[in-house]
């Protein structure tokens, strides 16, 4: 079993877990393995090491420095950090549990600050000395901070690590404007995550084109003019003069032209250098970068270098692919037979969720050049490619990205496209005569083994191939294995596609799909419902390439929750894709008539509602009044074009509906408490009644019931219950999970509290949780089993705002809910719905199946 040698110094930021072991275990005397020192913890030396270990993993005994604090994670995912989309667990690389395993001494907020070339040592700014045999340095790139008056002040940021992103969030919370210098790729991540942090945003670009590294002029206006629709401010052609300040504290930024912008942060996002000081003051060979050969050796021969840092052939890289290449040449060369680096083709993908755009090789075009162009204004789609010399040079694709792959692969492998010339513009599947595009997985069999497929671990298809027949039958396993699809999850579909054309029907099941209109997941839906901004069943089906033109019965009713859940107050709910028992307000019966249910307040009910509710009986001549098992009173019988009418009446008794129909809170169930019990250690009914108030009205992924007992002798049932409380003479014990039915299910101890707001709070915040992260259709027993008790509690309780937060989100979305559908209907709202059959005019609505209750 490896010894931890984990060694931290340095402060910490947005909760990341600093790696800490203090009591270094210096390497066992005897050991013959060569000394490697890696000054970089981050991606490019974390890298280097994986290839050097997956060739040899018994050669080196490793050492790596970083400059952070923490573990290896993936920088080019910090944008979804930002945005809210992803946490810091979800970008780590290389856990501390990595280091270990593989017998590595991370040394980490310790940066190496000078190297002895003669004495082979390295020194860290605590005074740390390191020897090494072979050392590599991986310190990367530094922003470029533009020379003008102010940008030193307070406020003035760059992007680069989780340390910046703290920075921002910080400026984001209490919101304001913010100013974004640089529309560049890194410029608009940073600006499209503080925008969906809610500041309003600027960005500052000095050239007329945004992303014009990777974007021709027709591109660049397509992403600007969807920026600006987002509600972003994009000025081209600004020069920055001066950033301002007061006391210390920026407050915006001044153009050359005199225009004045208000901010209360700007992101320095105008470009990076290779971070070359420690190269240069060793006495290595540095121009822009450190001076590297084919296998990443610098002047030095015991000395390596990668990525951002060096410099190769005059050219530096400053994007990840380039990084991958050269850390499988360095790890070749150092370990095995040497390959040799021969330079890169780089691509470039935009990360701002809903917005797809691809860049490759050279668009500069020219008189030797062959430009072919397609605009579909409709769809908002520009494809431009390059051609010269009957080779693909560049391309340039804005809002369908799916032929990126092939036309990169075209690219690197200079293939001779004369032959497909006229249908290149169109894609590979008619490029091809139409095979691709009658098995679209014939696109991806006919990509080649060194066709990238994960531009964000730098993941060929060769790779994924390999690692499907080495054991990963699965998506998950693949991501795990080899990282591909691990990241920002763009290239899912080609990495599903590889593993069917491997494994053909062995592929082991991932993620359950919402339904056989779609390849995604539930929790994908939810997630770019968010992301996207989508907000409306059409753009989702649009944006997430529905197979189906409308969806189905099992797609439609979930995106119609899933909308409601993310936007509420914006999304306008679609009544077609409901329920039928959801449509009528009422639960229909085998005989077509309807069960009325008005809402009783924690069971409670008045002489003045039962005369409301018998009146309402006889004159609507119901055939059957039941006591519900939820201590409500039913009305069976009720015809359909009487339920407006019905509705009024209760309405005028003071009731509303009891939602006894829908996935939405049913019920709170309660006994009568230490008012009336003998024994009673809490006043349960009054708490049931407050629980019912603050919770009905809300819609569920599936129907929610709530009960409250006043002691251990749970006569409420609520341990049954998808949220109960027992309450004791202490306080109050939370339960969640439990339900009657076929399969009974007790629930789960969620936590206990000494008052009666904690238990409402916690009951907000539970169903709220619930709310965002279930599938439609999934009650909280089964949720629970799948995603665990214990990730429950952490969502919950692990940050102590957590709680609070999911409240005020629940209580947010409560204002829109709390609004009685009864008093709309008996208001003549949707009447043609409930017409007699015999003056029913046809009504478009789907044939949906109501699930059992």
């Amino acid at each position: 079993m490896a010894s931890l040698r984990l060694f931290s110094v340095g402060a910490q930021n947005l909760g990341v877990p600093e790696v800490n072991a203090p009591n270094l275990v210096k390497i066992p005397e005897g050991d013959l393995r060569e000394r490697l020192v890696v000054v970089g913890n981050g991606m490019a030396g974390c890298r280097a090491v994986e290839e050097i270990l997956a060739r040899d993993a018994d050669r080196f005994a490793i050492t790596i420095f970083g400059a952070e604090p923490r573990v290896n994670y993936n920088r080019i995912m910090l944008s979804p950090v930002l945005a809210g989309e992803k946490q810091f667990d979800d970008i780590v690389i290389n856990t501390a549990e990595w280091y270990v395993e593989n017998d590595i001494t991370l040394v980490s907020g310790d940066p190496v600050v000078a190297i002895d070339r003669a004495a082979k040592t390295v020194t860290s700014v605590s005074g740390r000395i390191e020897a090494y045999d072979r050392l590599l340095i991986a310190t990367g790139s530094e922003p470029f901070i533009i020379p003008v008056p102010g940008k030193d002040l307070s406020g003035v940021v760059s992007f680069r690590d989780l340390d910046d992103v703290d920075k921002m969030l910080t400026a984001a919370a209490n919101g304001g404007h913010a100013v974004v210098i640089g529309g560049g790729l890194l410029g608009l991540e940073a600006a499209h995550g503080l925008s969906l942090r809610g500041m309003d945003v600027t960005v500052l670009h000095l050239m007329p084109t945004l992303m014009e590294r990777q974007l021709d002029e027709a591109a660049g206006w397509l992403l600007k003019s969807e920026l600006e629709r987002r509600g972003q401010t994009i000025l081209t052609g600004a020069d920055t003069a001066e950033i301002l300040g007061k006391d210390g504290k920026v407050t915006g930024v001044k153009l050359k032209d005199g225009r004045e912008i208000p901010a209360s942060i700007v992101v320095m996002a105008v470009g990076i250098r290779p971070s070359t000081a420690l190269a240069r003051q060793a006495g290595l060979e540095v121009e822009r970068g450190i001076m590297v050969d084919d296998h990443m050796v610098t002047s030095d021969p015991a000395v390596m270098a990668v990525g951002e840092c060096v410099q190769h052939r005059g050219i530096c890289y400053g994007l990840v692919a380039p990084l991958w290449e050269m850390c499988r040449s360095l790890a070749d060369a150092a370990v095995s037979t040497p390959s040799g680096y021969t330079g890169s083709v780089t691509s470039t993908k935009l990360k701002v969720s809903g917005i797809d755009l691809f860049s490759a090789g050279d668009f500069s075009g020219g008189a030797d050049c062959e430009d072919i162009v397609m605009r579909d204004a409709a769809r908002g789609v520009y494809k431009r490619v390059i051609v010269k010399n009957n080779k693909l040079v560049g391309a340039v694709l804005y809002g369908d990205t799916a032929d990126g792959s092939w036309y990169f692969d075209l690219l690197k492998r200079e293939e001779d496209v004369s032959d497909i010339r006229e249908a290149l513009i169109f894609g590979q599947a008619f490029a091809q005569g139409g095979g691709a595009l009658a098995d679209p997985n014939a696109a991806v069999a006919a990509l080649s083994d060194d066709a990238e497929v994960c531009g964000c671990n730098g993941v060929t298809k060769g790779t994924v191939v390999s690692t499907i027949k080495g054991g990963a039958c699965s998506l998950d396993a693949v991501r795990s294995q080899c990282k591909a699809s691990a990241s920002c999850g763009s290239c899912t579909g080609l990495v599903e596609s590889l593993l069917k054309l491997t494994l053909g029907d062995d592929v082991k099941s991932g993620p359950k799909t919402l339904c056989k209109c779609t390849s995604f997941s539930h929790d994908d839906v939810r997630r770019l419902i968010v992301e996207k901004s989508l907000k409306a069943i059409p753009q989702v089906m649009q944006e997430l390439t529905w197979k189906t033109p409308d969806g189905c019965a099992s797609c439609r009713p979930a995106l119609n929750y899933y909308l409601l859940c993310a936007w509420p107050g914006e999304y306008v709910d679609d009544q077609q894709s409901r329920f039928v028992n959801e449509r009528m307000h009422a639960n229909i019966q085998k005989d077509g008539t309807y069960s009325v249910v008005p809402r009783m307040w924690g069971g409670v009910t008045t002489p003045d509602e039962l005369r409301a509710i018998a009146d309402a009986a006889d004159k609507y001549q119901a055939r059957l009044v039941k006591v519900t098992g939820g201590q409500r009173i039913d009305l069976f019988g009720i015809k359909k074009e009487d339920l407006p009418a019905i509705w009024g009446d209760l309405n005028a008794a003071g009731m509303v509906s009891g939602h006894a129909y829908g996935k939405s809170l049913r019920t709170v169930k309660t006994c009568v408490g230490s008012e009336w019990c003998r024994f009673g250690t809490q006043d349960s009914t009054g708490l049931g009644i407050k629980t019912e108030q603050m919770t009905w009205g809300s819609w569920m992924p599936h129907k929610f019931k709530i009960a409250v007992s006043g002691c251990p002798r749970n006569c409420a049932e609520a341990t049954i219950k998808d949220f109960g409380v027992i309450c004791v003479d202490s306080g109050y014990e939370l339960h969640v999970g439990g339900n009657g039915g076929i399969h009974v299910r007790a629930t789960d101890l969620l936590s206990k509290v000494t008052t009666e707001q904690e238990a409402l709070d916690v009951c907000a915040a539970f169903i709220q949780l619930y709310r965002e992260q279930a599938w439609y259709l999934e009650r909280t027993a089964p949720w629970i089993e799948r995603v665990g008790l214990d990730y429950v509690k952490a969502q919950l309780f692990d940050d102590p705002e957590a709680v609070a937060r999911l409240a005020k989100r629940f209580h947010y979305s409560q204002q829109f809910m709390q609004d009685d559908p009864w008093a709309r209907r008996a208001a003549g709202e949707d009447s043609e719905l409930h017409q007699h059959l015999a003056e029913f005019r046809p009504f478009p609505t789907m044939q949906l199946k109501e699930a059992a209750e």
